[in-house]
């Protein structure tokens, strides 16, 4: 099975290309109705913990440390973990949608990388 896994900041216009569309804050974006953020499912359970997003602060240098921290967590979140590989083995297409504004650097980049790896060893086939 391929499947597609991306990131897209939730103030981008969504899309039908978009799949399945899930929002992995922890903390609901500023600005944005949950009409107009067009999510599907809100998996905040995901998302790294308040202390990792407050100390990484989203600066670059800490990116690295907290990739490492992040990737931490989430080899302890199985039951999170297992719904988001649930949803790429139920739907094919899943948008992660995010509030940051650092398209390199943000925990959306993390996770995804995270999930296609599992995907993958899982059996589950490949990620785009």
């Amino acid at each position: 099975m391929m499947a597609k896994l991306q990131v897209k900041r939730i103030y981008d216009t969504p899309t039908d290309k978009d799949g399945f569309r899930v929002l992995i804050d922890r903390l609901w974006p500023r600005g944005v109705s949950r009409e107009r953020a067009d999510i599907d499912l809100w998996l905040k359970d995901i998302a790294p913990s308040t202390q990792a997003r407050t100390e990484f602060g989203h600066r670059p240098e800490k990116f690295a440390e907290f990739t490492a921290r992040y990737r931490a967590e989430l080899d302890h979140n199985a039951e999170a973990v297992a719904t988001a590989l649930q949803l790429l083995r139920e739907h094919g297409t899943v948008t992660l949608l995010i509030a940051a504004r650092d398209p390199e650097c943000n925990h959306g980049i993390v996770l995804r990388e995270y999930l296609a790896e599992a995907f993958e060893r899982a059996g589950n086939g490949k990620i785009s």
